[in-house]
């Protein structure tokens, strides 16, 4: 099937846009979850010294409690005191989700929110490396390390990734199957 001239600027224009819908949702999602990963760690830190716990919810208390600690090694205090390390790897790791989400079909909207979470995620927990020396974890569960808003927002867009990755199919056995 040919299509005529204006047909082509017309699907142009119309891709265009929807790659500039995904990049806004890509980078919106990430300036998100950083801004709100660091007005958390801010207000933590406002109310709350290093090591102290508070609870709003006494009920809660067993469970859950808000205990701001300092973090120089990686996810959940794994590898302390290698904290120039894992700026560098944060660094290589924003550039590789920058890269890998270039290359990304416009309709896959699952993948950039993914990313934009990842990119939200990294970008919080490496200014904090570079502005304290350490990351902020704040959030203590008592049978688990201590984390932050950034890892969680880390974890779900790797799991969301995995979940994509294990059970979509490629648009091609898509279309192929619709018409079996």
């Amino acid at each position: 099937m040919r299509t005529t001239p204006r047909e082509r600027v017309i699907d142009s224009r119309s891709s265009l846009r929807s790659d500039r819908r995904g990049w806004a949702l890509f980078l919106g999602i990430g300036a998100l979850v950083f801004l709100v990963d660091q007005v958390s760690k801010y207000v933590i830190l406002r109310n709350l010294s290093v090591g102290e716990m508070w609870n709003p919810v006494p009920f809660f208390k067993r469970f859950v409690t808000l205990t701001p600690v300092t973090n120089t090694g990686a996810a959940f205090g794994l590898f302390q005191e290698h904290g120039t390390l894992f700026a560098i790897v944060a660094i290589l790791v924003v550039a590789a989700i920058v890269i890998f989400y270039r290359y990304l079909p416009p309709s896959e909207v699952w993948l950039r929110i993914s990313l934009g979470l990842q990119l939200g995620g990294a970008l919080g927990n490496l200014l904090d490396r570079v502005r304290l020396g350490s990351v902020v974890d704040f959030i203590d569960f008592k049978i688990w390390p201590v984390f932050n808003l950034a890892d969680t927002a880390i974890v779900s867009g790797v799991a969301i990734l995995a979940f994509f990755l294990l059970f979509s199919q490629p648009e091609d056995e898509q279309r192929s199957e619709g018409h079996s």
